[in-house]
């Protein structure tokens, strides 16, 4: 029976000998591996909405959300003060600044520097325990693997051995290698505190630099991404998409941070200022938000908006009619202006604009670009296509993301999985086909891919594309989760609420703990501690509102991280930390700044809600990378098998 199995796997197994090629190696393995599962869980954190707030966003990854100064108080446990314990966490978030900060003041820098590598090294030995070794080499930067790992495997009851070990330290400070060591350790203990980190959604658009927290997420050692709304714009114009190249541009005027198009990607805005410069007059209903309205930058930044909004409307209402199934006609306001009353109908009423000077708009055909504003369209798409940076964080978001992720019984996505009101799922027609629940994540994940990667020129391609832009505002989009997002009317319209952005049914039934198991169920997950994990909806903490819906069992992690919703929300947001004793809420209020941190040693001041206890620390064995653990013995025991039927030979060489 058992060689039956072993030559249906033949191949598979001949790999699998090459990296185990004898039945020691191969035991060994198994052995190595079956002590790894009784290991605890590692730690994993959840973070969403960050909207560009790259300065917050750096301090909560350098913190770990609480869990590094956690871990010092636990290691340093009766060694160390409070004080003491806040300055060693600023040291281990950012060393470089705090280390010259401390050499302003420290008399004793010698003596310093050996104190404070032991407690570095009690902290980093705490955070190792629960990691393979293999796994805490990994971590190490290159050039100090030698001596953190035989500092931290160190046994000092023993006398000679706590001798050798002074003596490493000691040579570290007398060799001016002091700085250069606490860096290399600092990246350990951040690195080992979080296992991995979940993006659910929301990079990009309102705050200052979302390529800053790309190029850090780009080199961090295990993350994942579920896109949400904003995310799948950038995708759309990242592709070309004329439409998703506006909207995203529209955004960032929007909130006048075009730094991030120009600064952070070397877009070329300059045709585009002159071209708005030269066909608008002052356009004080497209000031951009936050701004003195008296600022001749700030004026020019509103003609952009209003220039690259006509354009946007535009080319709205070509997508919306080679997209039927969108069913978004309302949404083509071009089509329902009065060009000489300068008013707008809106389901049935006629309403006055705030502006109806439109000398790029031909009433005959309104949705028809003109000769000029082609051209920067075709411009700003290829300036956006070519653009290197863009692409490598687009491709970045495709390898780490997807529509949604389920691991360790939690699923994960950004919006909303769209509902009936009766809490059925909703069916969306695509292409004459239906899709819901998993089925309709699974096709927005698939086209999206087809969008970016498919073959130029064919319709499958250009569908996705125009599938990028209805994920990010369409009325049943996943990731949207309204009915509209009413950006004309904020823009033009005394009374924006005219066109209310009606939610999704999913956000009315949150609450019931049986629609969330159902939804638990389409994607297969079962039993007690499976969750959702939501972004997008920012909870207003200060009116009372809590995270946790359906009995717990939707964790909404959108805290209002953007500066913009710190007013509306009360906090700055929050974040979700699962370790192996339970799960954690932690409630950040706002970052002032780096400078403050390494100052005052004030960390963010957040508070944990434990809302989740294990009974029995959760291991390894118990998550979904025990389950491939286990996998991976039974092939190695299948191995060994192999080599005793002798089908494959051991190689002793």
């Amino acid at each position: 029976m058992y060689s039956d199995v072993i030559n249906d796997n033949i191949k598979y197994l001949s790999l699998l000998a090459k990296d185990f090629p004898d039945i020691q190696k191969a035991s060994a393995e198994i052995i190595s591996l079956e002590a790894y599962l009784k290991l605890p869980k590692s730690t994993e954190m959840y973070m969403s909405d960050i909207h560009g707030e790259h300065e917050a966003f750096l301090h909560i990854l350098n913190n770990a959300s609480g869990v590094i100064r956690e871990k010092i108080d636990v290691a340093l446990e009766g060694i160390t003060t409070p004080e003491e314990n806040a300055v060693l966490a600023t040291l281990i978030y950012y060393p470089v600044q705090k280390i010259e900060e401390i050499r302003q003041t420290q008399e004793n820098m010698q003596q310093w520097y050996k104190t404070t590598i032991y407690r570095l090294l009690d902290v980093c030995r705490h955070v190792a325990s629960k990691n393979r070794r293999h796994w805490v080499r990994n971590a190490i930067p290159e050039g100090y693997e030698y001596i953190i790992d035989e500092l931290l495997h160190a046994h000092f009851e023993d006398h000679n051995k706590e001798f050798y070990y002074n003596q490493f330290v000691t040579s570290i400070v007398d060799n001016n290698m002091a700085d250069q060591f606490i860096v290399a350790i600092s990246k350990v203990i951040k690195r080992l505190a979080v296992h991995k980190l979940h993006i659910v959604g929301d990079i990009f658009d309102r705050g200052a630099r979302p390529d800053i927290i790309l190029d850090r997420l780009i080199e961090h050692h295990s993350v994942d991404i579920q896109w949400g709304n904003h995310d799948v714009l950038w995708m759309c114009g990242a592709t070309g998409n004329p439409l998703g190249v506006a909207s995203v541009v529209r955004i960032c005027a929007a909130y006048n941070n075009l730094e991030v198009l120009e600064t952070g990607y070397g877009i070329n805005l300059r045709p585009l200022a002159i071209f708005a410069e030269k066909t608008y007059d002052d356009c004080p209903v497209f000031m951009p938000r936050g701004v003195n309205p008296e600022d001749e930058d700030a004026k020019l930044v509103a003609k952009i908006h209003k220039a690259i909004s006509v354009i946007m409307y535009k080319l709205q209402c070509q997508v919306i009619s080679r997209n039927p199934c969108f069913f978004m006609e309302d949404r083509c306001h071009l089509l329902h202006i009065d060009y000489n009353e300068g008013t707008v109908e809106i389901k049935g009423e006629k309403h006055p604009l705030m502006d109806s000077v439109f000398p790029t708009i031909d009433p005959a055909d309104p949705a028809k670009l003109t000769d000029e504003e082609q051209q920067l369209v075709n411009k700003l798409s290829r300036n956006f296509i070519e653009c290197e940076k863009l692409q490598k964080h687009i491709k970045f978001l495709y390898a780490k993301g997807s529509a949604y992720k389920v691991e360790n019984g939690m699923l994960m996505f950004h919006g909303a999985i769209p509902l009936n009101d009766d809490g059925t799922f909703r069916e969306i027609f695509f292409g004459g086909k239906g899709y819901k629940g998993k089925a309709l994540m699974d096709y927005c994940d698939k086209m999206a891919r087809v969008a970016y990667f498919g073959v130029d020129g064919t319709y499958e391609k250009q569908l996705g594309q125009d599938l990028l832009w209805y994920l990010w505002c369409g009325k049943n989009s996943p990731m949207f989760g309204r009915s509209n997002m009413a950006t004309f009317e904020h823009a033009l319209l005394e009374n924006p609420l005219l066109s209310i952005e009606r939610k999704d049914p999913y956000y009315i039934h949150w609450e019931e703990e049986d629609i969330a198991e159902r939804i638990l169920a389409e994607f297969g997950l079962y039993g007690p501690m499976c969750r959702i994990i939501n972004g997008h909806v920012p909870v207003k903490s200060k009116n009372g509102e809590s995270p946790l819906k359906a009995n717990g069992k939707i964790v909404v992690i959108d805290g209002g991280f953007c500066h913009a919703y710190h007013s509306r929300t009360g906090i700055a947001g929050y974040t979700m930390v699962y370790s192996s004793r339970g799960l954690s809420l932690r409630v950040h209020e706002p970052f002032e700044s780096v400078e403050k941190v390494i100052k005052e040693n004030s960390d963010i001041k957040n508070k944990v809600d434990v809302f989740e206890t294990m009974k029995n620390r959760m291991l390894i064995g118990d998550t979904d990378q025990g389950k491939s653990v286990r996998n991976m013995i039974s092939d190695l025991k299948l191995l060994i098998q192999a080599y005793q039927l002798g089908i494959i030979k051991e190689d002793k060489n």
